[in-house]
């Protein structure tokens, strides 16, 4: 079993800028895809950003594309999504989550079979 982790959200301004982690836990996390996806009140959850397990390829939404920046840490089994430039709409709960596949990068839901709790990022306009 793989537990998850996110931490750094917290609250800022419009324009401002956050730095989520999500530290990994009891299973196999380096040769996996891992993922961000973000929940606003009354919203469905959305892809948000993927990195193939060796960091070197990263897929992003258009909303969020050149605001923030996935990465990974395999020899500390963490992940982070660097958020620049926020804006008000980013406001969402955000979770990290494993690739139910190892060769397969997804921006589905169903793509991704372990998650975290959540950590809440509001902006404020």
């Amino acid at each position: 079993q793989v537990q998850l982790v996110e931490s750094g959200g917290g609250l800022v301004q419009a324009g401002g800028s956050l730095r989520l982690s999500c530290a990994a836990s009891g299973g196999t996390f380096s040769t996996y895809p891992m993922g961000w996806f973000r929940q606003a009140p009354g919203k469905e959850r959305e892809f948000v950003a993927a990195v193939t397990w060796s960091g070197v390829s990263t897929y992003s939404a258009d909303s969020v594309k050149g605001r923030f920046t996935i990465s990974r840490d395999n020899a500390n089994n963490k992940m982070f999504l660097q958020l620049n430039n926020l804006k008000p709409e980013d406001t969402a709960v955000y979770y990290c989550a494993r690739s139910s596949s190892r060769n397969r990068v997804g921006s589905l839901r169903y793509d991704y079979d372990y998650w975290g709790q959540g950590t809440q990022v509001t902006v404020s306009s």
